[in-house]
C-alpha cells in the first residue's frame, strides 16, 4: 500500500502571489498560538526533526540552512528535493526561517533543523525511513501521510519510541479512505493530529477517531512550495497540523532536553486546550494544542528514573539553549511541586497507553 498524504491534496486555490510579507500575514496561527511569544524563550536550536514525506527542497529561500541531508529509501539522492511538493510545505511549517524584514514564511522552530527522509510509502519503506532517522539523531520524526498497518512498521515505531524520539502524524483527512487508514497515527506511541480551523473549531475533513491525541490549525495555511515559480501555496490538511505540533516538540526538547519523549507528548496533551465533550473525545482529542501552556508546563516536569532513554544530563552538561546546567527541583515547596508533577505525568496518559 502506497502512503496517501495527510493535508496537501487539498489545496486552496491562490490567485495571485502576494507579496514575502502578506505570506506570513497569511500564517494566522503565528498569533493564535503566540509563536513570537515562544520564540522569546526557544526557537528550537540543537532539535533535529526527521520529515518522512516527498523530500524537501532545500533551495527554497525560507529555508536556508535549515534542510541538511537526509536519505531517499529508494537510492534516488539525498532527500534534498521535492517533485510532489508536500514534504518542503511541511519542513517550512516547522523550521522556516522566512528572510529579512518579517518577510517569507517562519517556522514553529526556525532554529531546528530538518533530516529530509523520502519517499513516504509502502510500509516496508517507513519502516526504514523511521529507522534511519532515528539513527541519524532526530528527536522528533513528523510523519504527515497515510500508510498501512503491519508487524515490521508497529515494530519500527515501537524502537524510534524506545529511543526516546517523538512521534508525530496526521490523522488523515475525508477524501483519503481505507481499512488501514489511520496509520501511522493509531500507533499508541505517536502522537495523532486533527485539524481545526480559525476559530479553533474542528475542519469537517479531519479524521476522528479513538486514536486522536490532538487538535491543531490545519485550514488555509499558506505554506512553502518546491516550485520555483510560484514561492507559496495555500492549503489545508491534518498534515499541516501534525507539522505544527512537531514544531511544538522541537521547541520544548530543546528548552528541556532532560525530559523523555512520552513526557513531551504528555506536556502537549494535558496543557491542550478542551473541546467537544468534557475530557479527552474522538472529535478532539484531548484538545487545541496551546504552545505557551505546553512551554511554561514542560519547565516544571522533572525526567522520570524510568524514562525510555539515556540518563538525565548532569550539573555540567549543556542543559539546553539557554546553556545553564539542568535543575531538578529549584525553590521552596519540593513535595507540593514534586506531586504537581505526578498528577501531571501519570494523571494525564492517554487511555490507548503510551
Amino acid at each position: 500500500m502506497a502512503a496517501t498524504f495527510a493535508c496537501l491534496a487539498t489545496i486552496v486555490a491562490c490567485p495571485t502571489p502576494a507579496q514575502a510579507d502578506q505570506h506570513r500575514d497569511q500564517q494566522w496561527y503565528l498569533k493564535s498560538l503566540r509563536v513570537a511569544e515562544a520564540h522569546r524563550i526557544t526557537e528550537g536550536k540543537g532539535v533535529t526533526v526527521a520529515v518522512i514525506d516527498s523530500g524537501v527542497w532545500a533551495e527554497h529561500p525560507d529555508l536556508a540552512g535549515a534542510v541538511l541531508p537526509g536519505f531517499n529509501v529508494l537510492g534516488k539522492g539525498d532527500g534534498r528535493d521535492d517533485l510532489e511538493g508536500h514534504g518542503t510545505g511541511i519542513a517550512g511549517v516547522i523550521a522556516a526561517r522566512g528572510r529579512s524584514g518579517d518577510r517569507g514564511v517562519l517556522g514553529v522552530a526556525p532554529a531546528a533543523v530538518i533530516l529530509p527522509v523520502s519517499p513516504a510509502g509502502s510500509p516496508l519503506v517507513v519502516t526504514k525511513a523511521i529507522d534511519w532517522s532515528v539513527e541519524h539523531g532526530a528527536k522528533v520524526i513528523n510523519m504527515s501521510f497515510l500508510t498501512g498497518n503491519t508487524d515490521g512498521l508497529a515494530a519500527a515505531i515501537k524502537r524510534a519510541a524506545d529511543a526516546d524520539v517523538v512521534l508525530v502524524a496526521g490523522s488523515g483527512n475525508d477524501d483519503e479512505v481505507g481499512s488501514d487508514s489511520e496509520y501511522p497515527a493509531a500507533y499508541p506511541e505517536v502522537i495523532a493530529v486533527g485539524a481545526a480551523n480559525r476559530a479553533g473549531k474542528i475542519a469537517s475533513f479531519s479524521h476522528p477517531g479513538p486514536q486522536l491525541d490532538l487538535v491543531a490549525p490545519g485550514v488555509d495555511v499558506t505554506v512553502a512550495s518546491s516550485d520555483p515559480a510560484k514561492e507559496y501555496q495555500r492549503v489545508q490538511g491534518t498534515s499541516v497540523s501534525s507539522a505544527i505540533v512537531s514544531g511544538a516538540a522541537a521547541l520544548i526538547r530543546a528548552k528541556n532536553p532532560e525530559l523523555s519523549a512520552a513526557q513531551v507528548a504528555e506536556v502537549l496533551e494535558s496543557t491542550a486546550i478542551d473541546k467537544g465533550a468534557a475530557g479527552r473525545d474522538d472529535t478532539y482529542g484531548h484538545g487545541e494544542l496551546d504552545l505557551m501552556s505546553a512551554l511554561s508546563a514542560a519547565a516544571s516536569v522533572t525526567r522520570r528514573p524510568d524514562a525510555s532513554a539515556g540518563t538525565v544530563p548532569n550539573s555540567g552538561s549543556d542543559g539546553g539553549e539557554s546553556g545553564l546546567p539542568v535543575v531538578v527541583v529549584v525553590g521552596v515547596g519540593v513535595l507540593v511541586l514534586a506531586g504537581a508533577v505526578v498528577a501531571l505525568v501519570v494523571g494525564v496518559r492517554r487511555g490507548r497507553g503510551r
